[in-house]
Formats: structure tokens, C-alpha cells, sequence
């Protein structure tokens, strides 16, 4: 149980590693469009699935990405903010369920 609590936190100073390291450029192309989010989050999903990662395991990666995103980014359409705003709202199990969610979305 103790190296699946290791892990988790590596996998998600990892994500946010990676997200800080994105040039603001990169990043504002990804979150300007929702249509351009849905795309590089399903690149990750199919990106994730051929590395052998379970659907439990990629909820758990689009859970720390939306905890980066609410914190760290301010929308930039409609669906972002609504998104943000679910995600200020909901309980950590809600927010795994919605992360569940949208990796079904864009699988």
C-alpha cells in the first residue's frame, strides 16, 4: 500500500513537472480550444493505454492534470470554465468520477 502512495505522488509531481515544463506557447495553443484539449488529452489516453496503463490508472493521470489546471491555469473558453467550476465543487471522489469521464470522452 505504501509504494502505491509512493507512486501515486511521483506520478503526480511528474504530471505537474511535465505541465510546468510546457512552453507557455504549447500550452495556450492546448487550452485555447477545446476541441485542441480534447485532441492532446486523447494523445496522452492512447499514449497511456499502449504503455499498458488500465482505465483506473489513466482516471487517476487526468485527475492530477485537472488539479494542475484548476490551480495553476485560468480558463480560456466556456467548457474550461465549466469544467473548473465543477471540479472547485465536487469532492475528490466526484472529481475521479468527472476524471473518468473525460478519459472516456476522449478515448
Amino acid at each position: 500500500m505504501e509504494q502505491n502512495m509512493n507512486n501515486t505522488n511521483g506520478q503526480a509531481e511528474n504530471v505537474e513537472q511535465k505541465l510546468n515544463n510546457m512552453g507557455s506557447e504549447k500550452k495556450e495553443e492546448i487550452l485555447s480550444n477545446f476541441g485542441e484539449f480534447k485532441e492532446y488529452l486523447s494523445g496522452k489516453v492512447s499514449m497511456g493505454k499502449k504503455m499498458g496503463m488500465g482505465e483506473e490508472q489513466l482516471a487517476n493521470t487526468a485527475q492530477k492534470v485537472g488539479d494542475y489546471l484548476s490551480t495553476k491555469e485560468e480558463p480560456r473558453n466556456r467548457e474550461e470554465k465549466l469544467l473548473q467550476e465543477l471540479w472547485k465543487v465536487g469532492t475528490e471522489e466526484e472529481k475521479h468520477k468527472l476524471s473518468h469521464m473525460l478519459v472516456k470522452l476522449v478515448g
